[in-house]
């Protein structure tokens, strides 16, 4: 089984990412995925700069029960983990755009997705002997920039 991507888009206009196995929580990475869609790569690079820097939030749709909200976007949080590993994607994405011959300046998110990959088993020692499982998430990111006509 080979690594494949969720769409399959036109390879004259598009240039892809995948970041596998990545050690981030799945719910925070599908919210990135989610505020990044439809962005110009210089926004989405931005938001997830002012992400890392904690100056801009995603806004949450899920697991709201103690999201606290944030001005200008409601309910929200700074997924620091994640996006420094969006950023990485997306300059992965944009080399490789350039390696295609594309413009970088009309390059948009066309498809941003996460999925679960699995857990990673751990432990952590209790009184008496005894442990608690603790594990950490694993998460596949796919990015697809495609340039547009201005």
């Amino acid at each position: 089984m080979g690594i494949g991507y969720s769409v399959k888009p036109d390879p004259d206009k598009t240039a892809r990412a995948l970041g596998r196995e990545l050690e981030v929580k799945p719910r925070h990475a599908i919210e990135v995925c989610r505020a990044l869609r439809g962005l110009t790569l210089v926004e989405a690079r931005e938001l997830m700069e002012g992400v890392v820097e904690q100056r801009k939030a995603i806004p949450y749709r899920r697991h709201l029960i103690n999201a606290g909200h944030r001005k200008g976007t409601g309910p929200g949080g700074y997924p620091v983990k994640t996006a420094k590993a969006v950023l990485k994607l997306l300059a992965q994405a944009e080399a490789n755009a350039e390696y295609k011959g594309l413009e970088t300046d009309r390059l948009v998110v066309r498809h941003a997705a996460a999925q679960r990959a699995g857990v990673v088993p751990g432990q952590m020692p209790r009184a008496r002997g005894r442990a608690t499982p603790w594990n950490k998430q694993i998460t596949h990111i796919e990015l697809v920039l495609e340039e547009v006509e201005s």
